[in-house]
């Protein structure tokens, strides 16, 4: 069973001067996946901080826009949020999905030198997706974006 979030998370959230982060999201599912956004969002400008988003049609394809945007976009990124959703189905392509998605991300986190937070939501049911964006058990995308700051400071203060 889930818990209700990381009540913790949202204390002391670190000020972050010029910061640019960038979210990754997927298309697949998006009325879900939206709304991790929209909450990730709201928590990036409350605190100032200024970010770009962009899409890719699924989750599996989440590590690569990363690593591709990390290399190649002008304007680099303080940190990175992987926004998805997987929904189990009838077949095993989920639990082929989800541990790609999992092992991608993390490898993007030991590859890449800024952070990389892993806001895929990886569900049984719609039901347990909608819990997860505003629900019983908190709204991912905010605490998502709540990781990305603390990440980046955490970084910083080893520079």
């Amino acid at each position: 069973m889930a818990t209700q979030g990381n009540k913790s998370l949202h204390e002391g959230i670190p000020v972050i001067k010029d910061a640019f982060v960038v979210i990754v999201k997927t298309e697949w599912n998006s009325p879900i996946v939206d709304k991790l956004e929209e909450g990730a969002v709201a928590v990036l400008q409350n605190e100032g901080v200024s970010f770009k988003t962009i899409s890719v049609p699924g989750a599996f394809e989440l590590p690569y826009a990363i690593k591709s945007y990390h290399a190649w976009a002008k304007e680099k990124a303080s940190a990175f949020i992987a926004l998805g959703t997987v929904i189990k189905g009838d077949t095993p392509h989920f639990d082929y999905v989800c541990k790609a998605v999992t092992d991608g991300i993390l490898q993007m986190n030991l590859l890449l030198d800024v952070p990389v937070v892993f806001g895929v939501l990886t569900v049984n049911t719609e039901e347990q997706a909608l819990e997860r964006i505003g629900g019983i058990h908190g709204h991912k995308g905010e605490e998502a974006a709540i990781t990305a700051l603390k990440m980046i400071a955490l970084s910083e203060s080893f520079k």
